[in-house]
Order: C-alpha cells, then sequence, then structure tokens
C-alpha cells in the first residue's frame, strides 16, 4: 500500500483552526500497513466525551464552529480525520479504501485510545462509519446526535445522490473546497474554501474522497449485511438518540424518519430541524451544538 501524507505547510495559511493536532498509528489488516489518524482533542482529560466525526469530502475543520462552545459546556471534544481526509494518511490507490476498512481502522483508533463516556455527534459518512462504531462497542456510548447522515441498508439512491456519485467518480475534476461550497446555504470565503482544499495538495491525495460515494449501501451493496446486523443494535438502543436534520437538504431531508420510532432512545428526545443545507456545522452550529448538548445531558450516568 502506498501512503501519502499532506505535508504540515499545506494547512499553515489556515487562520481560524488552531487547535493543537494529535496522532494515533493504525494497522491495516491486509497490508499491514501502518496509518496514522489525525484527531483535535480539546477539554479535561476526565470529561465526559463528545466525539465529532466528519464526513465526505470534509475534515474535522469543518467543526471549528463547534469545538469551543462544546468544551465551554464541560465536556472534552475529539474530532478525528478519517484516513483519506484533512491531516490523516491518504492512502493512493482506490482500492485501498473499503467501508468495512474504514470503520476497521476507526473502531482500532477508538480502542486505542481507550475512549468511554461518548456521545457521538455525526453527519454524512461520520454517521455512516459512526453508528457502525456505536453498533460494533454500545458499551463505550452514552448518546447520540445525528444530523444530515444515516445507515443505509439497501433501497434505491436519492437522485441527488445518485447525481453526487456519478460526479465523483467520473468527472475530470474534483474541486473539494468548491464542491463542499455548493453543499451550504452560507457563501463560504476563499479562505474557508482553500482551507478545505488544504488536505489535497494534487489529485493523487484524492483518491478517498473520489470512491466514498460508491460505498454507500445502497441496494446491491456488499456492505448491506453489515449494516442490517449493526441495525439490530440500534434497534435495541435505549439510550438518549437525537435527530437533528437540516430543511434545506436535498440527499438527507426526513432522515429522521429513518431513525425515530425504529431506535428506542429517540422516545422522548427533543428532535428539531436546523436551518441549512447539507454541512450544517457551517449553516447553523450552533443549533447542532444544542442538540449535541441537550442529548450528552440526558445521557449522563445517573
Amino acid at each position: 500500500m502506498k501512503v501519502l501524507r499532506t505535508p504540515e505547510q499545506a494547512f499553515s495559511a489556515i487562520a481560524d483552526f488552531s487547535y493543537a493536532p494529535h496522532y494515533a498509528e493504525v494497522q491495516d489488516g491486509p497490508s499491514g500497513a501502518r496509518l496514522r489518524v489525525h484527531y483535535i482533542d480539546e477539554g479535561p482529560r476526565d470529561a465526559p466525551i463528545v466525539l465529532m466525526m466528519h464526513g465526505e469530502p470534509t475534515w474535522c475543520y469543518l467543526y471549528r464552529h463547534m469545538i469551543g462552545p462544546v468544551v465551554a459546556a464541560g465536556y472534552r471534544v475529539i474530532a478525528p480525520d478519517l484516513i483519506g481526509f484533512g491531516k490523516s494518511d491518504k492512502p493512493a490507490a482506490k482500492t485501498d479504501y473499503s467501508y468495512a476498512a474504514h470503520v476497521a481502522w476507526m473502531l482500532q483508533w477508538l480502542e486505542g485510545l481507550d475512549l468511554t463516556d461518548i456521545t457521538l455527534a455525526c453527519q454524512d459518512w461520520g454517521s455512516l462509519i459512526g453508528l457502525r462504531l456505536v453498533a460494533a462497542a454500545p458499551e463505550r456510548f452514552r448518546a447520540v446526535a445525528l444530523s444530515n447522515g444515516g445507515l443505509p441498508e439497501g433501497g434505491p439512491a436519492p437522485r441527488a445522490f445518485a447525481i453526487w456519485r456519478a460526479f465523483s467518480k467520473w468527472s475530470p475534476v474534483f474541486p473539494i473546497g468548491k464542491i463542499i461550497a455548493k453543499g451550504t446555504k452560507r457563501a463560504l470565503s476563499p479562505e474557508e474554501i482553500a482551507a478545505y482544499d488544504a488536505p489535497f495538495p494534487d489529485a493523487s491525495y484524492k483518491a478517498g474522497a473520489r470512491i466514498f460515494p460508491s460505498f454507500v449501501p445502497f441496494e446491491g451493496n456488499q456492505a448491506v449485511p453489515d449494516q442490517k446486523a449493526a441495525w439490530a443494535v440500534l434497534e435495541a438502543w435505549d439510550k438518549p438518540f437525537l435527530c437533528a436534520f437540516s430543511d434545506g437538504d436535498p440527499i438527507t431531508r426526513t432522515g429522521e424518519t429513518r431513525f425515530v420510532g425504529r431506535v428506542p432512545g429517540t422516545a422522548g428526545q427533543a428532535h428539531r430541524t436546523l436551518k441549512g443545507g447539507h454541512f450544517i456545522q457551517e449553516d447553523d452550529p450552533a443549533g447542532f451544538v444544542a442538540a449535541i448538548l441537550d442529548v450528552a445531558a440526558k445521557g449522563a450516568p445517573q
């Protein structure tokens, strides 16, 4: 496995993300390659954890407006970069990636840091991987706050997603910062767009970002059985589970209906609709923070 690592100087011009980097290594099972995972770790070491998981094609910079307020509320915030994104290592070949590999890498990272008492805050692929972590190690989690994501287990792809999947596969150019800007309701600044481009100095770094959309397990995908197994765990999950989807995302709008009533922990929660597009962390960070703090408090040990 050829592994790329974005040079640190690629991030030097980012002015609004001064959090200290942390790193941990995981091992890829098939190849034996060691892969470095980058993560932000802010707040008291002994405080309950809020695990903020980003999706495609972002990195933990996505949560920059949310980390401070959650830490100020008394939590320890940990925000990793998925392999292939941000400051984490990037296998160079599309064939190095799979949904199962990502779950295995992040579960290894979670267990290696021995994280417990976790409230998961997730969106997009942060939910596809994060909810699989909840299913694999439910004892480590105390609550979930889900926005603009899901855990597909077959069925047809929504038209908007099918278009995105085709674009990611066939487009000769893949301008990541501009792609993210199209998924927000507010206009991102040139500096913010550049920050989202920073992890990818050239096209060779984008294999993970390019291949991720093809892994979403709609009908016929090989991950569907694993999804159904995860759902079997979530269907017995009685810890707090709050949905906070946005009103302006054509891909995930009304996605809460797949969880509310099916996951026991959704009962009695203050589910809410946030204002914004797909990348709600950019459009309504305060609303997402409020949802996280709400569900995290309800998940506190009695």
